[in-house]
């Protein structure tokens, strides 16, 4: 039995506990263990925690339910990550409420270098379904793993897309990670295994419950470098995500429809508030994604390679190799250990051979040709 992870597992049983509670009791206990080496009088005194809820902490069902959790993970080979894991998806480690707890079976592909969520109504039209096949299938080239809901309508239509194109893609759950839901995506599920992965937060036996999806909707927004509204009326989930992203600091993307329809309100209404750019094509989204298709980045770094010193190559691999498109010069600094002198040094004689760009708030990426 590993304790270690039975402690993480028993953090997320907590009654009352959320995931920022969480991490702020692991913050100030110095670790999961200890926290339920606490007495209650030092719990109690911990901000946000209280007598009530550090008698929950201390209750010996926590510890129960955390056994039976470990146990069925275990006899389903089922992957755990706790948000302090290096493979846990680095995107929502940089959200204050992600989730403390990931289940998840497939390639372990949430870490990709370029992300996009794809949401819409689950009264999906043709039309939609189309617009969403198309953009896909543009994508194809760019290196982007496409992340959805599973649900019905253009989220499945996405999915789906991205299994015919052989473009990884990942499903989020609002249920507990054995159970399909809806059950008609079965087949649809495994097939997104066998490129990409299923995630959950929520334990094993979580029955679907409407408060779970916008829970859900959160990680589609957390985990996506942009995000695509395809269709939606003026409320409902993906209108929900749509304003999670832009809090996020997410680029959102809506494709508009014709005024009386239903299902374009929802798109147009986000255009029209500059929360969603207009996007009719995948072009729309890389060209302000600054995405190059990855064979472009390949001919342009093998075309470079010759011209780089020593220095200047490990700078220009830093940022290739980064999680985001682009980094910032106390990133570059952090991760290269240059000082500060020999790194605007070197970032000016990359800009001067015209390898890397420099971007509003002193950003730099790899120049896109």
């Amino acid at each position: 039995m590993d304790n270690n992870l039975l402690y993480k597992i028993a953090l997320t049983q907590i009654e009352g506990v959320g995931p920022v509670l969480a991490k702020n009791l692991v913050s100030y206990c110095g670790g999961v263990k200890e926290i339920f080496q606490q007495t209650k009088r030092t719990l109690s005194k911990i901000p946000g925690v209280g007598l009530i809820l550090a008698d929950e902490i201390k209750k010996d069902t926590v510890f129960k339910n955390a056994d039976k959790i470990l146990q069925s993970v275990t006899k389903n080979n089922i992957g755990i990550l706790f948000y302090l894991d290096n493979d846990y998806p680095s995107r929502l480690k940089h959200i204050n409420d992600g989730p403390v707890l990931l289940y998840y079976q497939g390639t372990r592909s949430f870490n990709a270098k370029r992300t996009l969520g794809i949401v819409g109504t689950r009264n999906a039209t043709i039309r939609g379904k189309a617009a969403c096949d198309k953009i896909i299938n543009e994508l194809k080239d760019y290196g982007v793993t496409i992340v959805s809901g599973l649900a019905f309508g253009i989220d499945a239509a996405a999915h789906r897309a991205a299994i015919k194109y052989n473009i990884p893609n990942i499903g989020i759950m609002g249920n507990g990670i054995d159970i399909t839901y809806p059950s008609q995506h079965q087949k649809l599920r495994s097939n997104i295994s066998l490129n990409g992965d299923i995630l959950s937060e929520f334990p094993l036996d979580t029955k679907p419950d409407k408060g779970h999806f916008p829970m859900r909707n959160r990680i589609i927004a957390g985990l996506s470098d942009a995000l695509l509204v395809v269709e939606s009326d003026i409320k409902g989930g993906s209108m929900i995500t749509a304003r999670m992203a832009f809090d996020y600091n997410k680029d959102v993307f809506a494709i508009p429809g014709r005024i009386e329809d239903k299902y374009s309100r929802g798109t147009n209404t986000l255009i029209k508030n500059n929360i969603a750019y207009l996007t009719e094509n995948a072009s729309d989204i890389a060209r302000m994604m600054n995405w190059t298709k990855t064979t472009e980045v390949t001919a342009v770094q093998m075309q470079m390679f010759a011209e780089l010193d020593k220095n200047e190559q490990k700078i220009f691999d830093i940022l290739k190799n980064s999680e985001n498109e682009s980094m910032s010069v106390d990133e570059i600094h952090h991760t290269s250990q240059f000082t500060m002198g020999e790194l605007a040094s070197i970032l000016l004689n990359l800009e001067l051979k015209g390898m890397i760009e420099n971007m509003p708030g002193a950003r730099y990426t790899i120049l896109r040709k």
